[in-house]
């Protein structure tokens, strides 16, 4: 990097610095962590002199063309741990080092590139101002913004439409969140839909980022086909909500998977049937009880005796929860120790949330591609850190390939299994004493 020849590693300020450091850390990583944050600091300071053609603290030199104005300060997130960045402000113009900072900034590049571009469009704000100040920018050329999203967007670019020949996914992961967006003039809620899947390793990846008009049949078809066309194969079961739309895309794009709706989103949607809270919490006591259940048949038991609880409750509430029992009880078939990750959707409710920490920022894109390129560079950074986590161990995972072979309940067990069930609901909703 042409920066680091100018800086004066062998200068007694930076000898000085060093000896310092050691002297105050107390391991090694935090002296890693104090000198790479001196280097940063120390590289920035020397491009932003370059860009002055003066040294910092240099009075009235010949040739000067611009004015150091102190620093804004920010936090970076490195290997070795957080440190302190100290980003150089000029009078004139905007300072924003890409070129030192970039390795490790990627969604801080693409709010900057967000915010310039809002100003190149014309449409600033309050907020923006707001955001533009903290992420030190003021204005910038149609040009700037162009070469500050060059490599960002080939990044994201190749991370979309990336293919995965001869990787097997055994779970799929799928939902959408709704982000702000400026289309044809106008600022409107867009889906931001995502695909996470787990491969034969046992380490979840993002197979595939859009933005869509609406959660729809035709949206969801889409983006699916283009999942399922990069390669990603050797699905058994998908997990998401119960859009209409999504269920049926799902069953015509991944045909021969089974499809776990999410329980979480189940609990929700019966709750929400209810009117009084205490008839709603006799309905959640209830179906939490049920899913605290290890034994496949005892599950199926306490859902039925769930169900018929919910229904005395409300008609309408228990007629959602019977129709969703095959759905909701998908994952019972697989092995026991991959239960509690496949029944829910939280792998994506926490790859959502990380979405809209980044998206709440800006809160309105310019564009299409402004909002693609954020939620792209958030989500790279998202599987990098994933890649030193295994959620499931390969050999493990390699039992969801395998039916698990159940042999049928005796009618003893079904009657053992339903008077359990019994028990477990009324002592979980409070109706023991009623029984009685």
């Amino acid at each position: 990097m042409p920066v680091m020849q100018t800086l004066p590693f062998e200068s007694p300020e930076m000898k000085g610095a060093a000896l310092a450091a050691l002297e105050e850390c107390t391991d090694l990583q935090a002296f890693g962590r104090k000198m790479l944050e001196i280097l940063v600091n120390s590289a920035m300071s020397a491009k932003a002199d370059e860009a002055c053609n003066a040294s910092y603290g240099e009075r009235n030199p010949e040739g000067r063309s611009n004015t150091r104005n102190g620093y804004r300060s920010r936090g970076l997130k490195t290997a070795v741990g957080d440190i302190e960045l100290k980003i150089p402000k000029l009078r004139s113009g905007s300072f924003f080092p890409e070129d030192v900072i970039e390795r490790y900034c990627r969604v801080d590049r693409a709010l900057v590139a967000a915010v310039a571009e809002m100003y190149v469009m014309g449409i600033s704000t309050r907020k923006v101002e707001e955001v533009a100040s903290r992420l030190g920018v003021r204005s910038m050329s149609k040009s700037e913004v162009s070469r500050l999203c060059s490599s960002l967007d080939a990044e994201v670019a190749a991370f979309r439409a990336q293919r995965f020949d001869g990787v097997r996914f055994a779970y799929l992961w799928l939902d959408a969140t709704y982000v702000k967006c400026r289309v044809d003039g106008r600022s409107s809620s867009q889906a931001v839909v995502t695909a996470i899947g787990l491969d034969e390793t046992g380490h979840k990846r993002f197979l595939g980022v859009d933005c869509i008009d609406a959660e729809s049949y035709a949206g969801w078809k889409e983006f699916l086909a283009d999942v399922r066309g990069r390669g990603v194969d050797g699905v058994v079961l998908v997990v998401s909500d119960a859009h209409e739309g999504l269920a049926k895309a799902i069953s015509e794009t991944f045909r021969g998977a089974a499809w776990q709706r999410c329980i979480t989103h189940l609990m929700r949607n019966v709750a929400g049937r209810i009117r009084k809270k205490e008839d709603q919490r006799r309905a959640r006591e209830a179906m939490k009880a049920t899913f605290s259940q290890k034994r496949p048949l005892l599950v199926r038991a306490c859902y039925q005796q769930a169900a018929e609880v919910v229904t005395a409750i409300s008609r309408t509430a228990g007629k959602v929860l019977l129709e969703a029992e095959d759905a909701a009880l998908a994952y019972l078939s697989f092995p026991q120790s991959h239960r509690c990750k496949i029944r829910t959707n939280n792998v994506q409710e926490r790859a959502n949330r990380e979405i809209k920490r980044r998206t709440n920022v800006v809160q309105s894109f310019p564009s299409r591609e402004s909002l693609i390129r954020l939620v792209g560079a958030a989500l790279i950074e998202a599987e990098e850190d994933w890649s030193a986590r295994c959620v499931i161990s390969k050999p493990s995972l390699a039992h969801a390939w395998k039916p698990c072979a159940q042999e049928p309940p005796t009618v003893d067990e079904l009657n053992e299994a339903r008077e359990a069930a019994r028990r477990i609901i009324a002592e979980a909703v409070d109706l023991k004493a009623e029984q009685e």
